[in-house]
């Protein structure tokens, strides 16, 4: 199988760092509940459930691929991690879509579970927030075989990335009974 290979450049780093500050300011941007919402149609209430399935994807794929570089099979690894980014890729492109098309749906849950739900709602924001940098590293170093420093970048990467799509997951299905 061919793959990309990126030179070593610092412009690169210029660029990832470029693309971790513009992705979440335009998503603020875009979420801003003073913008008027956008009618795609009633496809776009199943958003919500494509993007809980999306993240247990993701997060499967992600400990998919560090079972295969545990294995020393980098081939397979590296395929996990292209499908990881990828549905990434897709479910911010379907996050957005929702958001843009349909009122935030308000967590109904009382007593204990409400600080719960909003704590891992918090840090999954926060940390989806942060760890875009550190996957872009992680792959930019990758596919420019700067192996050590893709090392460095994945003991960061891999834990927040798969916190963030678990917890994804979870409030997902926290907050599922509350959409119309």
């Amino acid at each position: 199988m061919a793959t990309l290979a990126l030179p070593k450049d610092k412009k690169f780093n210029k660029v990832i760092n470029i693309i971790a500050v513009a992705i979440p300011l335009v998503v603020a941007i875009l979420l801003n509940p003073r913008i008027p919402k956008v009618e795609l149609g009633e496809w776009s209430k199943v958003l919500p459930h494509v993007n809980g399935l999306i993240n247990t994807l993701t997060s499967l794929t992600l400990l998919a691929g560090y079972y295969f570089i545990k294995k020393k099979n980098i081939a397979a690894h590296r395929l996990m991690m292209t499908v990881s980014f990828s549905l990434g890729a897709l479910f911010l492109v379907s996050y957005v879509l929702y958001h843009l098309s349909n009122e935030s749906t308000p967590f109904g849950g009382e007593g204990l579970i409400r600080p719960i739900y909003y704590f891992l709602l918090i840090t999954h924001i926060t940390l989806s927030i942060g760890v875009v940098w550190f996957v872009l590293r992680a792959i930019y170093f990758a596919l420019s075989n700067q192996i050590d420093l893709h090392k460095k970048a994945v003991k960061w990467a891999f834990p927040i990335w798969l916190y963030v799509s678990v917890t994804g997951v979870i409030v997902y299905l926290m907050i599922s009974p509350y959409y119309n």
